[in-house]
């Protein structure tokens, strides 16, 4: 037998006997599937050992981006901090449009772009009315 195999099956007896490695949770469960079938079949392990070892592919982090700073947007009173971060979230959609062959679609982001853009509008108009 490969003596790797015999450490990992050791390693493993060792995890199961002092309940560090608990399988109950899947116990007569589907595995979750992943959904990358955007990925090319010649990436998905790459991609997978990145993603496991805590690495994502730059688009995907500026996706993640996108989504905090859209979310920081919508919760924000004040229309200098909200006008500051569409700044910054258009910004961010510039670069990842430029880093692709094809650019995003913001027909999505630009219905939420408007909606926010109003909102900003409705709100220092009701300061100004007020003050």
């Amino acid at each position: 037998m490969n003596p790797l195999i015999r450490i990992a099956e050791r390693k493993i007896s060792q995890a199961i006997e002092d309940g560090s490695l608990s399988f109950e949770k899947w116990k007569n469960k589907p595995l979750p599937l992943e959904d990358d079938h955007f990925v090319p079949a010649d990436l998905k392990m790459a991609y997978k050992m990145l993603k496991n070892a805590g690495y994502l592919p730059p688009e995907i982090e500026a996706k993640k981006e996108i989504k905090r700073i859209e979310d920081l947007i919508a919760g924000t009173e004040d229309a200098h901090v909200r006008l500051k971060q569409m700044k910054k979230l258009n910004l961010l959609i510039m670069k990842v449009d430029a880093g692709r062959k094809i650019p995003t679609n913001l027909a999505t982001q630009e219905d939420y772009y408007h909606k926010v853009v109003e909102r900003v509008s409705l709100h220092s108009l009701k300061k100004d009315n007020c003050g």
